[in-house]
């Protein structure tokens, strides 16, 4: 009995062995090295982070990070235009192979995708129109509010509206992409939303929306981290120490000034908190 035993034992040990290596080697790092592109996922309607050049060619600090994720790598970057509620579907149903989208880490989104540390930290602007009436965050209780459907902006909008800004008249309405809510202010549909200041600063020097004012500064820390999938360790450390390395090199701080303007450059941690 005990030597018939030992095969069906072996089997399942060798059967084991292979499946934790095929799981190894299926990592999005082997593929992405092994394809000879990496591709993307990046919100082209939200500048200085992504944008479309005049000569419809893609720009801006997160398609440049993308750049130096790729040739750091060996391979050719692929810019995949994402919207930004498509971010993490696209991501999950490896349409591409990483999130380089101002995607802001958040414990609801870490359950379902993987982040490194932050990559990028922006201020937030309260953006409104000319006749308003608005000039700060706590000036917005009452008014008619907007923002990207699964955004950060959006998650601090629900949580005022149910708490201190209930029964205010306060209203919200979500939007697919930045574009629309940029649409939705200038229209008169919505009275203000949140935006990253850089975003805030070119869309004033572009004369675009030449009725568009800044109110001040929302109290939200937006730092934003690339995500991969989770299961991945392999992708998730090579990730992180290129966002290490971006930083000591003064890459991070290059692109930061190329971008977002002069000026004092925002850390990428929280005092006290290592990441």
């Amino acid at each position: 009995m005990f030597k018939k035993s030992i095969l069906p034992a072996a089997l399942i040990l060798f059967s084991g062995v292979v499946t934790m290596h095929s799981a190894m080697a299926e990592s999005t790092l082997d593929t992405v090295i092994k394809n000879k592109q990496l591709r993307c996922a990046v919100v082209l309607d939200s500048p200085p982070s992504g944008y479309m050049t005049p000569d419809n060619k893609p720009d801006g600090y997160d398609v440049a990070y993308c750049d130096d994720m790729a040739k750091s790598l060996g391979v050719k970057p692929v810019i995949v235009q994402t919207p930004a509620s498509d971010r993490i579907p696209a991501l999950v149903s490896k349409r591409v192979d990483i999130v380089v989208g101002s995607t802001t880490v958040t414990p609801e989104r870490a359950m379902t995708v993987a982040f490194t540390q932050p990559y990028v930290n922006y201020t937030i602007t309260v953006m409104t129109r000319k006749g308003t009436g608005i000039t700060s965050y706590e000036q917005l209780k009452g008014k008619k509010l907007g923002a990207v459907v699964g955004s950060t902006f959006e998650q601090l909008f629900t949580k005022e509206l149910q708490g201190r800004w209930k029964n205010t008249g306060t209203t919200y309405t979500g939007f697919v992409s930045d574009n629309e809510t940029f649409m939705a202010l200038q229209q008169g549909k919505i009275d203000a939303i949140l935006q990253a200041s850089s975003v805030y600063n070119t869309l004033a020097k572009s004369g675009q929306f030449p009725t568009f004012v800044a109110a001040g500064l929302a109290p939200l820390s937006d730092m934003d981290g690339l995500a991969v999938r989770r299961g991945d360790p392999d992708f998730l450390n090579w990730a992180k120490v290129f966002v290490w390395h971006q930083v000591v090199s003064g890459r991070y701080a290059e692109l930061y000034r190329k971008y977002m303007g002069d000026g004092p450059i925002p850390p990428l941690n929280v005092p006290g908190v290592d990441f």
